[in-house]
């Protein structure tokens, strides 16, 4: 193992104390796992209302090709046949 300076193996020793203080089966998320949740959720709504504002403003009609007759419904299903 490499020698470890003195700041780094008490910050090492430190840690280990840390840990062992802890219960594993109290561990939670906290306040900060929860911010940072909300904020993902209220990130991703703002998303999706801008992506509903904008597939509202697209117009699916496609333009039909240059120098063809503009005819709507059954007639134009006769038109393309002829």
């Amino acid at each position: 193992m490499p020698d470890m300076s003195g700041s780094a193996n008490l910050a090492m020793m430190h840690a280990a104390t840390l840990a062992q203080e802890l219960d594993k089966n109290k561990v939670t998320p906290g306040v900060l796992g929860f911010l940072v949740f909300a904020a993902l959720a209220v990130g991703v709504w703002f998303l999706m209302k801008s992506l509903n504002r904008h597939m509202g403003r697209i117009n699916f009609e496609e333009a039909p090709p240059a120098g063809a007759p503009k005819v709507a419904g059954p007639a134009a299903k006769a038109v393309k046949k002829v």
